[in-house]
């Protein structure tokens, strides 16, 4: 059967994405270039990152998904959309690496009256500027002979609550008309269209939103540090702000900032060159202050194991939770990894538990991973929550551990020191 919809870049974003379309019937295809991940989502396999299980990836194999790296099947499609990667360079710029390859892809099959749509992260201006020119290699003008428009993704991994159904899609057409025709094609998937100015406003979305989270983080991560310094419980202040009914959202510490949707500075605008001439202080300052959160709950560690007469070289840590949310396996710019690292070079002797991560290699040395919990817990001289997966039962922990420092907050008050 021929698809309809074309979903590009088969990872965190694209998979949820494609998923959603094949339950609503719309016939779909995923292509990426990547053959071994789409020989394994062909065998039932569920991606490494955990955005899907096997039984998700089977419901939708049966439903006549099909896993491609061949690119002749973008030609056959009336929907495209581009979810690749873009992650953060070394020069903190979004490498559209990824997005240009997809878009050369996509233009020597580019058939007219298609809809195609960005969905990974971008700056304002990338559809345009960047995406726009590829597609247009073609001969096809966009806004006349297809439709082009940008839509942020809001996925949430692990979200029971809300899902591609119940959260609403923001749009950005280069033309009224394209605007329109991608919001007909997610007007399938969820109950409720947003339709932006353009592009770069849909774009600017993506950057408020990713950035709106980082700087609220930042702030609560300073909080977590100055209220343990005068000896305040920055938990139930937390506890306790949440209750004013106006004008206040509760975030809560940790030991960093980890995840897909890395802080997006503006100023970096690496495909044009360009510069504003000068940063966003505050998504600048965010990044700082959320860096430092790993070295910070280093500096806890060694201060409680020194407090009860040991030192951490040699000290028996176990870590547990080495995700960067709760609950899945991914591990994308986790705080544990460097957490780890710099507990192994100061010489402690480390082993981990994640009931979603069966093996982790830190510094290309595997970490052991805990089989009893409980046993690894009693006899380790220092446990470290860094995420709180829903099978851990934090009262029972804190009896059995010689030490907890709770990074997440999450034990019951007393059981345990609290980031």
């Amino acid at each position: 059967m021929p698809a309809d919809l074309a979903v590009i870049g088969l990872g965190h974003l694209g998979l949820p994405l494609a998923q959603a379309a094949t339950a609503a019937g719309i016939p779909t295809i995923g292509f990426d270039p990547d053959a071994w991940a789409v020989a394994e989502l062909r065998a039932g396999r569920p991606p490494v990152d955990g955005s899907l299980t096997a039984a998700e990836i089977r419901r939708m194999l049966s439903g006549g998904f099909r896993a491609t790296t061949d690119p002749a099947e973008l030609g056959r499609v009336r929907t495209a959309v581009i979810c690749v990667p873009t992650p953060l360079g070394e020069d903190h710029a979004l490498d559209l690496t990824a997005v240009g390859e997809a878009a050369r892809a996509l233009a020597a099959r580019l058939r007219p009256r298609a809809t195609v749509i960005l969905e990974s992260t971008a700056y304002p201006g990338t559809t345009e500027e960047f995406l726009r020119p590829i597609l247009e290699s073609s001969g096809l003008l966009a806004g006349r002979d297809f439709h082009l428009a940008y839509s942020p993704s809001r996925l949430d991994p692990g979200n029971r609550r809300f899902g591609y159904a119940n959260t609403p899609k923001v749009i950005g057409g280069l033309t009224p008309a394209c605007t329109e025709a991608a919001a007909a094609f997610y007007g399938r998937l969820t109950d409720r269209v947003v339709r932006a100015r353009g592009p770069r406003e849909a774009e600017a979305v993506k950057v408020l939103e990713t950035n709106y989270r980082h700087v609220n983080i930042a702030l609560v991560n300073e909080m977590a540090v100055f209220c343990h310094d005068i000896g305040v419980d920055l938990w139930d202040v937390v506890r306790c702000a949440e209750t004013k009914p106006f004008g206040f959202q509760a975030f809560r510490p940790g030991p960093g900032v980890g995840g897909h949707a890395a802080p997006i500075d503006p100023n970096y605008l690496s495909y044009k060159g360009r510069s504003l001439g000068y940063p966003l202080r505050m998504v600048e300052l965010a990044q700082e202050v959320n860096g430092r959160m790993p070295r910070y709950v280093i500096q806890r560690c060694a201060t409680l194991l020194n407090e009860h007469g040991k030192s951490a070289r040699g000290a028996r840590v176990l870590l547990l939770g080495v995700t960067y949310k709760p609950d899945i396996g991914d591990q994308e710019g986790s705080p544990a990894r460097e957490i780890a690292s710099r507990l192994m070079e100061m010489g402690a002797q480390l082993s981990y538990h994640d009931p979603y991560v069966p093996q982790w290699t830190v510094l290309d040395r595997p970490i052991p991973r805990a089989d009893s919990l409980y046993e690894a817990a009693s006899a380790a001289d220092l446990t470290l929550l860094l995420q709180h997966h829903r099978t851990y039962d934090l009262q029972g922990l804190a009896v059995k551990a010689q030490l907890l420092l709770d990074a997440r907050g999450a034990t019951p008050a007393g059981a345990a020191h609290r980031l």
